[in-house]
């Protein structure tokens, strides 16, 4: 099994950036969450989303909903698409953790966990649709501090056919704050008999190997901690070697930014594909003199080119 992962990030994990991650050691991926709904409903943008590049293999879909026989045909269409298009995801991964309110007032994500039952069911739907692909369940401690349930809710993920976990070791009200609690991870890993997947608050490859050896867990997943750092994967890896993870140089970090910017208009095109990593640059550039004025005017520019030599400006 892989050890270290790319956490799903809405809105960041990209395909580009997932190209990217990989490329940097990760040995596993997995998409923006993506709607059953709005791909039972044909929806073009989502199944863009969705789309997996041989470069980023082994990867993961991940699908999200509140509605049995939505998930369950979600998964079927999904797919069916991504096999006809040359790709076969590594397993489909249900969100069943992510916190943010638009998806939580709809009884998706987190919101899921205080109803294991209709969470069982939707389990059994996907699983029933996806063919040999592997199940995986995305999920948090629980809802808040006062109904934290990961480790029922992990045994019942596996009854009805999970084959891995990750778990975030935070409640679904904690959101991103920075306390986490990984020992609900180690008690989880002594309850079940499938893989479990350690997130939260890995920032660093020395955080990483803390998770390792405090959670017995089998595998860790990166999420922010990625973010203008995709090096962390090749961190957590030397690591594990027992030796010690690179320094990475400005001139490294800001190469790395144009690298992740023409990666991304290749894939979306000049005009999307500059808008949307507007972000993930200024991660990369975070902290270097001169980044507040540059990461402004780069919020102000339409241009590849514009926005390239404004990045080497940085190394004037």
């Amino acid at each position: 099994m892989y050890k270290v992962s790319l956490a799903p990030m809405a809105g960041m994990a990209d395909r580009a950036f997932r190209i990217m991650c990989k490329h940097h050691g990760a040995e596993y991926m997995t998409t923006e969450m993506i709607s059953a709904k709005a791909v039972c409903y044909g929806d073009k943008k989502t199944y863009e989303i969705a789309k997996i590049d041989k470069d980023e293999l082994p990867s993961a879909i991940q699908i999200f909903g509140s509605e049995p026989e939505f998930m369950g045909k979600g998964t079927y269409l999904l797919l069916d698409w991504s096999i006809k298009e040359g790709i076969i995801p590594a397993a489909v991964d249900i969100n069943m953790g992510c916190p943010v309110p638009k998806i939580t007032k709809n009884g998706e994500g987190s919101s899921l966990m205080k109803n294991p039952d209709l969470a069982g069911k939707i389990i059994d739907e996907v699983v029933k649709n996806s063919g040999n692909i592997p199940v995986t369940v995305k999920m948090r401690l629980g809802w808040d501090s006062n109904s934290i349930n990961v480790l029922d809710f992990a045994k019942m993920a596996e009854s009805h056919g999970a084959s891995s976990i990750c778990i975030h070791a935070r409640t679904k009200e904690q959101m991103y704050t920075p306390s986490v609690d990984w020992s609900w991870i180690t008690k989880v890993k002594n309850e079940v008999s499938i893989p479990v997947v350690g997130n939260g608050n890995i920032f660093s490859s020395e955080d990483a190997l803390n998770m390792f050896n405090k959670t017995h867990c089998d595998a860790v997943a990166v999420a922010r901690g990625a973010l203008g750092n995709p090096w962390i994967f090749e961190d957590i890896i030397s690591r594990l070697k027992g030796q010690m993870p690179k320094v990475v140089t400005k001139k490294e970090r800001v190469e790395e930014a144009i690298k992740y910017l023409r990666l991304a208009v290749e894939i979306k095109g000049e005009e999307k594909g500059v808008m949307e990593s507007r972000k993930i640059l200024g991660f990369f550039i975070k902290g270097l003199y001169g980044s507040p004025r540059v990461r402004n005017l780069i919020n102000l520019t339409s241009k590849e080119k514009d926005m390239e030599n404004l990045l080497l400006s940085l190394l004037d």
